[in-house]
């Protein structure tokens, strides 16, 4: 893989939580448009990895570039304005102001740059088009959680990061939530995808990266991360402590 061709790339990243070893030298590469999975166990340090790519955390050790340029240490919202954004687990959208309301801000205050993000298109392409006058204390649970990614979508990033965005999501909710995905990577966003549901990754990566005890132990499709040694260990070996 040329440097040049590189979005993100992630080197021998750490992050400690006193004497526990959160992420201890994680590396992998993201190229324009492509989908990667981080899957492995609970405690294996996905989330962990995410929030110290999008700031949540400052790293102990390694580096993040993106585009070219060291990121790590950034702070979020400036990464927001570079052209990072993510979902969460737990959407926190500001819960007495509108859906549209919601994304006004998030468009206004952490915009990459480049055209205006057509906002009730982007309403209307993740169906919430029907809800943007409602409160978003008003919503459900899966439709909080597609606010939480319209808000990351309308600062126009070039990488998301997608953390469990289909948990909770009912199986027609979560074909729509894949084709979604798909078709912004086919547009040329990246994105780094931590997820549970094989299923879903399956639908939405192009690649996995196998994560266990902060370590990544593959990396590959998730057809061949199936048929791995080291992985069917992990999954089915009983290894626990993301």
């Amino acid at each position: 893989m040329s440097p040049d061709a590189k979005l993100l790339h992630v080197e021998k990243l750490e992050k400690r939580f006193g004497g526990f070893r959160a992420l201890d030298g994680v590396s992998f590469d993201l190229l324009p448009g492509e989908v990667l999975g981080l899957v492995g166990p609970n405690g294996s340090g996905k989330t962990t990895c995410i929030n110290v790519i999008s700031g949540l955390y400052g790293g102990d050790g390694g580096q993040v570039v993106f585009e070219g340029a060291r990121i790590d240490g950034t702070a979020m919202h400036k990464l927001a304005r570079l052209g990072i954004n993510r979902t969460f687990q737990s959407p926190k959208p500001f819960l007495s102001l509108t859906v549209r309301e919601n994304v006004e801000i998030s468009a206004r205050y952490g915009h990459a740059g480049g055209a205006a993000i057509d906002l009730d298109g982007l309403l209307a392409s993740l169906e919430l088009d029907a809800h943007a006058h409602r409160a978003a204390e008003d919503l459900n649970s899966a439709q909080q959680k597609t606010l939480d990614l319209a808000r990351a979508l309308a600062t126009a990033p070039r990488l998301l990061l997608v953390d469990e965005l289909a948990a909770g999501l009912n199986p027609a909710e979560l074909d729509r939530m894949a084709i979604r995905l798909r078709t912004l990577a086919d547009r040329g966003m990246a994105m780094l995808v931590v997820e549970h549901l094989m299923g879903f990754i399956d639908k939405v990566t192009d690649r996995v990266v196998v994560l266990n005890a902060g370590r990544e132990i593959f990396g590959g499709t998730l057809a061949q991360a199936t048929q791995d040694p080291d992985v069917i260990r992990v999954f089915l070996g009983g290894s626990h402590g993301g």
